[in-house]
């Protein structure tokens, strides 16, 4: 019973080691290309006040705060999960189209402050406090015209 004990209390202070260093704070060029790229393009004109890399086991990702509140998050690849814009609107462009497409011909006057990117579909909140979940199916089923 004692071994037991003391091989949890091991195996627990070893996870607690690894998943202590998983934040580490980076610099922009440090970044994936198309994270990079992506800043450039669409927020140019935004400080940034934090960029860090994010470790697991599994998986590594990346999140970038500017001053002024706003967020992106980035997988390994450098491909956006999450866009958050609350003091602005989340750049068009990065909006898959039939996305809004959807949104401008049924809530004109929302502004999309935040999207994200799920592994089935994308989650998008609205400045109107609409929250709306797209899946795959429907996206391509509306791109299709068939939605």
């Amino acid at each position: 019973m004692k071994k037991l004990v003391f091989l949890l209390v091991c195996l627990f202070s070893i996870q607690t080691m690894l998943w202590a260093d998983n934040d580490k704070p980076i610099h922009v060029g440090q970044l994936p290309t198309k994270a990079q790229t992506l800043i450039t393009t669409y927020f140019k004109n935004h400080k940034i006040a934090l960029a860090k890399m994010e470790s697991g086991l599994l998986n590594k990702s990346y999140d970038v705060i500017f001053t002024n509140g706003e967020k992106l998050e980035f997988n390994k690849s450098g491909d956006w999960t999450e866009v958050k814009c609350t003091k602005s609107e989340v750049p068009s462009a990065i909006v898959p189209e039939p996305i809004r497409t959807f949104l401008k011909n049924n809530y004109p006057d929302g502004k999309i402050i935040q999207i994200e990117r799920k592994d089935k579909g994308y989650e998008v909140k609205l400045s109107t406090r609409w929250e709306i979940t797209f899946d795959s199916k429907s996206l391509l089923s509306t791109k299709n015209g068939q939605g």
